[in-house]
Order: structure tokens, then sequence, then C-alpha cells
């Protein structure tokens, strides 16, 4: 009979712990104000601990889903995600403060933020480690950058965020510019002169002064010159040295060396 008791004791202790194991540890911010998940928030931020701060945000948006404190948490979480390297949660943050408070008076900080995310996405350890040409790699999110902020600037051309984003774009256009240039080599190294052509052809109508205009126009001539289309050749020469008289030819490789433009 004894033992019976003893192990129905041992049985009750054991249920007990289970129970305590299943709810999990106490939720520290059980009896905080939306004031006080915040300011914790902020303060992991402070602290770069992102992974907290996206915790506290998202406790505070869900338990008080209504408020300044929930908008800014909406808001301040794409940054923490970004912070936290997870662009797509960072961008869907951001998306969804635009959704949801179009009128915010800091909603172009959603959309510049989206910018930034896309601007910085591509750049990972090897890129650190390694440099490389921007415009070597691939170009969708440097197109998404470049979309973001031209929305910015378009919406709010007197944020405190449109001249820098301006800025950026120029850059983008640039990077976008050079990355045709990139293909247009590649296709004249493998002698396929029209596909090199057309992405010249397409430089020249799409970036107009930008950067690598002038490269554009010096493979549409070679990419002609070669062709055998001699007066189009000579046209395209006669536009590059007129409008760039000092720009020298970059060489590209072919498969058994460098050549001259």
């Amino acid at each position: 009979m004894r033992t019976l008791k003893s192990l129905s004791i041992v049985v009750l202790a054991l249920a007990i712990s289970g129970c305590a194991w299943m709810t999990g540890p106490k939720d520290e911010t059980a009896d905080w104000s939306a004031g006080q998940i915040y300011a914790a928030a902020k303060e992991s931020l402070a602290d770069r601990d992102y992974e907290d701060a996206i915790r506290y945000f998202e406790i505070l948006e869900a338990r008080y889903p209504f408020g300044r404190f929930a908008q800014q948490a909406q808001l301040e979480v794409a940054y923490a995600y970004y912070k936290y390297d997870e662009p797509e949660s960072a961008i869907a943050a951001a998306d969804r403060f635009i959704k949801l408070h179009p009128r915010h008076p800091h909603v172009d900080y959603a959309y510049y933020l989206k910018g930034i995310v896309n601007f910085n996405r591509e750049t990972g350890l090897m890129d650190r480690l390694l440099p490389r040409d921007a415009s070597e790699r691939d170009p969708t999110t440097t197109r998404e950058a470049f979309f973001d902020f031209r929305e910015l600037v378009r919406r709010f051309p007197d944020s405190r965020y449109a001249e820098d984003a301006a800025n950026r774009m120029h850059f983008l256009r640039n990077m976008l510019a050079r990355h045709e240039i990139n293909v247009a080599h590649y296709y004249m190294r493998r002698g396929a002169y029209v596909a090199a052509a057309n992405r010249a052809k397409y430089v020249i109508a799409h970036y107009d002064s930008s950067s690598a205009t002038p490269q554009a126009l010096a493979v549409l001539a070679d990419a002609y010159e070669r062709m055998g289309l001699t007066d189009l050749a000579h046209d395209a020469n006669r536009v590059l040295s007129y409008n760039y008289p000092d720009y020298s030819p970059e060489p590209y490789r072919t498969e058994t060396g460098w050549l001259p433009f």
C-alpha cells in the first residue's frame, strides 16, 4: 500500500513538472504597457541586438495593435529586419507599413528603407573580402533599388531622404548602364556582333548621358565595323568623337587576349 502511495506521488510530481514544461518560460513582458515594450525594443536596437528588437516589436504589435506605438513598431521592425540581415522580411514589413499607413508622416522612410535594403542586399561576405565591380552582379536588385528611390523622389520630393535617394539613383543608373556594357563585351568576345550592337543601342537610348554612354558608342562602332557596316560605324565614331573628344577606348578580353576597340 505504501509502495502504491509513493508511486502515485511520483506520477503526480511528474505530471505537474510536465505541465510546467509545456507552459514554457514566463513572458517578462506580460504586464508591460505598450510604452514599456517599445522602450525595450528601442534599447535592443541601440545595443544592436536586432533579434530581441524584432521580438519586442512583434509582441507590441500583437498585444497593442492600435495606437502610435504599434504604428511605430510596424515601421521600425522593418529596419530591425534589415540590420538582422533579413532583406525579404524587411521589404515585406516596409510594404505592409506603406499599405496600412499611406498618409503617415514617416511613410517616406518606408520607401527609402526599401531602396536601401535593395541597394545593399547583393553585398555579401565574399564581396567584402574580394571587392568586385558592382556592375558585374545580377542587376535585378539594382533595378529594384532604383525604382524604390525613384518612387520616393516622385511622391515625396521634399522628403529629408530625397536628396540622398536622387544621388543613389544616379549611381545605380550608371551601374545598370555599365552592366549592359559588360554584356555587350561578352557578346563581342564571342563574335555575336548584332547582339553586342543591340545592347549598346539600348544603353544609348535608355541611359543617355550616363558614364557608360561613350563606351556604348565605342562598342556600337566596333560591332558595325566587324559586320562590314562601314557607314554606320563611321556615324557612331563621329558621334563619339564629337561628344566625348577625350574618350580613350577600353580594351575587352577575347579568348586569346586583350584587344582595343
